[in-house]
């Protein structure tokens, strides 16, 4: 099996490790654009060693951002920023993505560390759309969008897509879990439309699968697309695992070639049973029964851990997320405590410990 220190690869793009951060907001653009916040960043994680570093949630149109702090992908303006995180973090070995995504019913908040509560018109908010006109608990109800508008959204995922690859981005990951527009399709909690986009399996999964075509053709066809979806809503009678692996197995032949494996986030009443690794056997059962190459994160905070779900085949690749907010170089830890020998800045030799 892997070591947590073999490359992956990803069409003709190669992976220096098996171990990424995933996209995680940081709530810090002004009118969409990266800053020198997002510089610092993702340039840390680069230098600290994670092989593949994914860009936060970056909104395809100006009412499909989260908050007011949201970067953005739907103007000329925002390609040079973003180029520059690029630039940063393939200086640093590290393989640069971005996450392309657009919140629906869930936009138009307060910014991570604010009141979570939909934005008034005074504050800079805007009205929402979703499948349904059904809101999130605690949150303003969204205006159900039609199939004209719902066209505009794929076009507006093709369009952030080709200004993606203008910023030089080596992979692209649609975003279509965490209760965001798209899940808001896939499950019947949030979509209870009764035209092509509603009620069976068939037509909720629709503006996905659209949404990863338009991607697909814009993007170039020896880059990778990744996928983040939500295996499950841990609600009964919601999106779950089983229709999770039938909607991998479409996506696999639709050109999607990593599959970004979370959970819940459409309703906000879910008990989910977090805990070390908790999401971990969703990937696995989507990498077993759907045979696709697959990423594990949630709550993943160990060396060990990481490795052992690699050496039983539960995972492909690693995703360290609020850990590797607390440590910007857990890799090069992880690495010592695997006894692997990691490639470390020149700059930083001094620091590097001897021995394991």
């Amino acid at each position: 099996m892997p070591s947590l220190f073999d490359p992956l690869q990803l069409r003709s793009v190669s992976l220096p490790n098996r171990i990424g951060m995933p996209p995680m907001c940081q709530y810090s653009a002004v009118d969409g654009l990266a800053n020198d916040w997002h510089v610092q960043h993702y340039g840390c994680r680069a230098v600290g060693g994670a092989g593949l570093v994914i860009i936060e949630a970056t909104s395809v149109t100006p009412e499909g951002r989260i908050s007011l702090g949201d970067l953005g992908l739907w103007a000329d303006a925002q390609i040079e920023p973003l180029a520059r995180l690029v630039r940063v973090i393939e200086s640093q070995g590290s393989v640069p993505a971005i996450q392309l995504a657009h919140a629906g019913r869930k936009a138009s908040i307060g910014r991570g560390w604010e009141e979570q509560v939909s934005l008034p018109a005074a504050a800079g908010g805007w009205t929402t759309v979703g499948p349904s006109a059904i809101a999130f608990e605690g949150y303003a109800a969204p205006r159900e969008l039609d199939q004209a508008a719902i066209a505009e959204i794929i076009a507006a995922f093709a369009v952030a897509t080709r200004r993606a690859r203008q910023a030089g981005f080596k992979a692209v990951e649609i975003h279509a879990a965490h209760g965001y527009l798209l899940h808001q399709f896939l499950s019947p909690l949030a979509n209870q439309r009764s035209d092509d986009y509603g009620g069976s399996f068939e037509n909720r999964i629709r503006l996905t699968r659209q949404v990863t075509a338009a991607v697909r053709a814009e993007w170039p066809d020896h880059l990778p697309l990744l996928i983040r979806l939500s295996a499950t809503d841990w609600v009964d009678g919601g999106w779950d695992a089983e229709q999770t692996v039938e909607l991998c197995r479409l996506l696999k032949n639709d050109g999607v070639d990593l599959f970004d494996i979370s959970t819940s986030g459409v309703t906000a009443s879910a008990k989910i049973p977090a805990g070390p690794g908790f999401q971990v056997p969703f990937a696995a059962q989507v990498r077993r029964e759907a045979e696709v190459t697959v990423s594990a994160v949630g709550l993943i905070t160990e060396a060990t851990e990481a490795q052992a779900i690699l050496d039983e085949g539960r995972a492909d690749l690693i995703l360290i997320g609020r850990e590797i907010l607390r440590n910007p170089f857990w890799p090069l830890q992880a690495a010592r405590q695997l006894g692997v020998e990691a490639s470390w800045p020149n700059q930083y030799l001094r620091a590097k410990p001897r021995g394991r």
